[in-house]
């Protein structure tokens, strides 16, 4: 009785927002959807050829693989993160949550161009190991692989943070004190007490942020090579140059499916715990 009560009470209180969200979000989203039908005709030959496209394909594999190597990535420095977050005292965490949350209050677009002067064959950091080593170093470091996933990680690591530091600081100092006194060690308390109960962080964070992980754009434009486009920028190639509309739209649908399938878990997740 009191779990339907708070149900109800988040309903009402979420409906006007999700009222809104839908409005704004479902028309645009009907007409993809319209588009990559072929209208009127309800012909599924966009589809057909774009999953039988070798350019889909390897652009599918591209996405999947940055997409899981920058969400492993972000999850394995944001929990350094956000483990030294949940030591500190309360004070100070609220200051150092300022630092973790700055990139997420500037722009992509602004932090891509600065990653390019940072990571540039002359940028500052191949400036700065020429100098140190007294010779000419020019790693390549941006317009490719890494230059995608040092931007995309950037990006990731604070929406990874917050969830895997909400489960720390759930973990009642107690377990950790029992433990201590039967006789574990710091590095096997982490192992069989911090650990498994993160894990409800983690899980949430690494679909979350998989699942943006997917879609994204601007980064691989910017800081990847020809070889690391993602779906979204394929939906952007037919858009712009090939102008066929009807595959940019069923590339959309194919992209947004495998969205849902992936967020489907985390949902079923949090429809278990109300």
């Amino acid at each position: 009785m009191h779990r339907m009560t708070n149900m109800r009470a988040q309903a009402i209180f979420l409906s006007p927002a999700a009222l809104i969200a839908t409005a704004i979000t479902l028309p645009p989203l009907l007409y993809v959807f319209y588009t990559s039908v072929d209208g009127s005709a309800l012909s599924l030959v966009a589809f057909r050829e774009v999953l039988t496209s070798s350019l889909f394909v390897r652009t599918l594999g591209t996405t999947l693989v940055i997409a899981a190597s920058a969400s492993l990535l972000s999850l394995l420095l944001g929990f350094v993160v956000a483990l030294h977050l949940a030591r500190q005292t309360a004070r100070r965490r609220a200051v150092l949550m300022m630092f973790v949350l700055l990139p997420l209050w500037t722009s992509v677009l602004v932090k891509c161009f600065a990653f390019t002067i940072i990571l540039g064959r002359e940028g500052i950091i191949n400036s700065a190991l020429s100098w140190a080593f007294d010779m000419k170093i020019q790693l390549p470091l941006v317009l490719n692989r890494i230059g995608a996933l040092i931007g995309m990680t950037n990006y990731l690591i604070p929406l990874v943070v917050l969830p895997v530091l909400a489960s720390l600081l759930a973990i009642d100092p107690a377990i950790y004190r029992a433990a201590s006194i039967m006789g574990a060690r710091p590095a096997r308390i982490f192992w069989t007490v911090t650990i498994p109960m993160s894990l409800p962080g983690v899980f949430a964070g690494l679909l979350s942020i998989f699942v943006m992980s997917l879609g994204s754009f601007v980064v691989p434009a910017l800081l990847g090579g020809s070889q690391d486009q993602m779906l979204s920028n394929l939906v952007d190639f037919y858009n712009r140059q090939v102008l066929s509309w009807s595959k940019a739209s069923a590339i959309s649908v194919f992209l947004l499916g495998m969205a849902l399938v992936f967020a489907a878990p985390l949902a079923l997740r949090r429809r278990h715990k109300l």
